[in-house]
């Protein structure tokens, strides 16, 4: 029926090219709507794979229905019987269940006899197993023992190889039988076995000295046969041993197998921990690898005479005088170098031993001096004199072993010394009370306040007074000082040190510049504003300098706040990325006094102007005479005081202030005065044409040229004086023509500057063909309100 159904919807469906879509659309809604979707895909699917994309196919639909009905029977035969009788799979699925349970019950029977029997076996077999573990670890006791017993063995095997080796004068093998007991040492280091640890120890010190002080000895003669230690410059005059051919072969034997027995050596000070002392706190370093044996052996005797000169009751041995012993092991260095360089180091290379002779000689001998400075400076910490002059010898020392010496800046010298809290906090107590003491004389000496170099001009730009010189040769004294530190953080407390001085100088130049400032014309006076300015300019330049750009980044790094202050986001930034320096707050205190000072100054210069220009502003310049009535024209009489004025005060601020700092005030004294002269003679009075020209000529022929001598063109300076001086002077013609103009353009009906089809030019353009740039319209205006002699009046 289903099949008859769908053989009905094909053939009544449109024939087109995409069957199967023409098969599923109405199989879906309207053939199966009783089918599940599942089913009726699978529907579809099936006649679309029988019948295909083929109409003519449609024809074998009974072929199709013949074969669907032949498979429906046999399922129907599989399922259905007779009534009271079971189909045949059906039951034969039922059987095979049976068959399992019962399986499945026999084998659990199985499972429970097989326990049972087991825990049997295991009860019975627990007295074995409690027997077998205990012989067990017996054997464990007894292989224990075994290996105890040898390792025993082996280290007495070894002792007796270095006995017998050291008896037949066979080194290399007692060397390489101690390098064995070391290794095995070495590898017992975490064993429980404290007794057999301490026997290899004792056994392999014991040894191990014996061969080190027989290679020891005999290098140590071999040494003194070859006038070691050289104490004294070497001279040429020594005569050459006869065997010394033999003395160098002994001498690159005896060395080469101290360099041998190195390796039990250091691990035999790894092994031996002893408790260090305050000095050997401070000494230690980790990284260094310890001195190699031969060089130890060549540092015994310059150690002993150290000690028996540097030690104990020796006049040699004097806290005030820390350069005998630094510049004794200076000496040392320098006369062992060519022994070092010609005698040791090529036998080092050839052993390819990777070790600098000379280096490792300069090592030895600092620690003696490190042992000696530390003891010394923690014993002069309430001794100011005598721990200045310790930290500036230790400086010095510092320095000849790096320049002169080449001692590599990875290694310690002495500079870590002063690193030490309290020897570090009493440097910086020192620095800072010998720093307040030498400013206290320098302000209160007598020729503090006067310039070194006033006599070379070539040389005395900045005229900066003597105090100002020796503050800041002081501070860049400081700098020298603490340059060669190897911490950045302890760099950073000296120059916080250095800057509470900077602001501690600025207050007493303020102090200074406020007793002085009744006269700011007075050479104190300008000696003060000097100093500010020179100081502003070096810590400048510091700000761009290397060493304190690297103490920026690494205050920024460290986030140091004494260095860097409270300082917000944007200043961090700003100092990350180089664009303001750690001067930056003094810079703009000592900016902000030097524009004070300044200004206090040209108030002083304005005072004196201002006095003696009284009789110039009250002068009747709508009377004078024309110019035309004048056989020669000169300064006005009244302008003689001003002008005198102006004139020695620039010559005195020229002779009194640095070149930075004069042009500074000129431009401002000139400021001022154009201001002055335009309000107080210009707008304050009226001008006839003669007063007018006296007016241009007592400032072009007369005040410009005053300036003259320091710019090119002083009038421009001078803008509001200048072009009033033009606009006043303009022929009656031109005024009244200008004067128009801007009316007109002023006038309210007039909206644009130029009309439409005008000929006229814009006011502004009309200035500008006069010369007039700066002043505006209406000032124009009022300047020509100002002249005397319009027609008609």
């Amino acid at each position: 029926m289903a099949a008859s159904a769908a053989d009905e919807n094909i053939a009544e469906s449109p024939p087109e090219d995409d069957s199967a879509a023409v098969l599923t659309a109405p199989s879906k809604d309207v053939c199966f709507p009783q089918l599940s979707d599942e089913m009726r895909e699978f529907v579809v699917g099936f006649i679309v794979e029988e019948v295909g994309s083929d109409v003519k196919s449609l024809r074998n639909v009974d072929s199709l229905l013949e074969k669907l009905d032949e498979e429906n029977s046999l399922l129907e035969e599989q399922v259905v019987t007779s009534p009271g009788s079971v189909p045949p799979k059906v039951s034969a699925a039922l059987k095979a269940a049976e068959d399992a349970q019962s399986s499945m019950e026999e084998l659990l029977l199985k499972e429970k006899d097989i326990s049972r029997k087991l825990q049997q076996n295991l009860q019975d077999a627990q007295p074995w197993m409690e027997a077998l573990t205990q012989k067990m670890s017996q054997v464990e006791i007894v292989e224990k023992h075994m290996k105890y017993l040898r390792c025993l063995q082996h280290i007495e095997e070894l002792s007796a190889v270095v006995q017998q080796c050291l008896m037949t004068s066979s080194v290399w093998d007692a060397i390489r039988a101690v390098e064995s007991m070391a290794k095995m040492d070495a590898g017992l280091s975490r064993s429980k076995c404290a007794h057999l640890r301490d026997f290899l120890r004792e056994t392999l010190h014991f040894w191990h000295k014996i061969i080190k002080d027989r290679l020891t000895g005999d290098l140590e003669k071999v040494l003194s046969t070859l006038h070691w230690p050289i104490t004294s410059p070497p001279t040429q005059t020594l005569t050459p041993a006869t065997n010394g051919q033999e003395l160098a072969s002994q001498l690159e034997l005896l060395v080469t197998q101290l360099l041998a027995l190195q390796t039990s050596d250091d691990l035999i000070a790894q092994r031996t921990p002893s408790p260090p002392s305050k000095e050997e706190k401070v000494l230690a370093s980790p990284q260094d690898p310890p001195l190699c044996l031969p060089i130890q052996v060549m540092l015994v005797p310059l150690s002993k005479r150290f000690r028996y000169h540097f030690y104990g009751n020796r006049q040699t041995n004097t806290s005030s005088k820390p350069e005998w012993y630094l510049t004794q092991v200076l000496m040392w260095i320098g006369n062992s170098t060519s022994f070092m360089e010609e005698k040791i180091q090529p036998i080092l290379d050839r052993a390819n031993a990777n070790i600098n002779a000379k280096v490792e000689l300069c090592r030895g001998l600092l620690t003696l001096v490190q042992d000696k400075v530390a003891g010394d400076a923690s014993r002069l910490l309430y001794d100011d004199a005598l721990f200045c002059h310790l930290v500036e010898e230790a400086l010095q020392f510092e320095k000849e072993l790096r320049g002169n010496h080449s001692y590599p800046a990875p290694l310690p010298g002495l500079l870590h010394l002063l690193l030490d809290d309290a020897v570090l906090q009493k440097w910086l107590t020192v620095e800072r009370k010998t720093a307040v003491e030498k400013v206290d004389a320098m302000l209160s000496a007598e020729g503090a306040w006067s310039s070194q170099y006033k006599d070379i001009r070539d040389v005395d730009e900045l005229k900066s007074p003597d105090c100002a010189e020796t503050f800041m040769t002081l501070l860049h004294v400081i700098t020298e000082r603490y340059r060669s530190l190897p911490c950045p953080s302890a760099q950073l407390k000296f120059l916080e040190l250095q800057k509470e001085l900077v602001d501690d100088f600025r207050i007493r130049l303020t102090q200074v510049m406020k007793e002085e400032s009744r006269s700011p014309l007075g050479p104190r006076y300008c000696a003060i504003l000097n100093a500010v300015n020179y100081v502003s300019a070096i810590l400048t330049d510091w700000g761009d300098n290397v060493f304190f750009l690297q103490l920026q980044q690494a205050a920024v790094s460290l986030g140091d706040e004494a260095a860097l202050g409270n300082l917000g986001v944007l200043e961090m930034g700003r100092l990350a990325s180089l664009e303001s320096s750690l001067f930056e707050g003094l810079l703009a205190l000592l900016d902000r006094l030097r524009n004070d000072m300044m200004g206090r100054l040209l108030d002083g210069v304005m005072r004196d102007v201002t006095e003696k220009a009284k009789s110039y502003s009250q002068d009747r310049w709508f009377s004078h005479p024309s110019q035309h009535d004048l056989s020669t024209m000169s300064l006005s009489s009244s302008a003689c005081p001003m002008m005198l004025c102006i004139r020695d005060c620039l010559l005195n601020l020229n002779q009194f202030l640095s070149l930075t700092l004069f042009q500074l005030a000129w431009q401002g004294l000139a400021e001022r005065l154009d201001s002055f002269l335009y309000q107080e003679v210009v707008l304050s009075n009226h001008f006839s044409d003669g007063g007018a020209a006296q007016l241009q000529f007592d400032m072009t022929r007369n005040l410009f040229p005053l300036f003259g001598h320091y710019c090119k063109r002083p009038e421009n300076f001078f803008k509001h004086v200048k072009e009033a001086c033009i606009i006043l002077c303009l022929n009656v013609g031109s005024a009244i023509l200008l004067k128009n103009l801007i009316k007109e353009s002023a006038s309210p009906n007039d909206t644009m500057t130029k009309r439409p089809g005008s000929d006229d030019p814009s006011p502004q353009s009309a200035l500008n063909e006069l010369g007039v740039y700066y002043l505006a319209s209406s000032d124009v205006l009022i300047l020509l309100n100002l002249r005397a002699s319009w027609p008609g009046q």
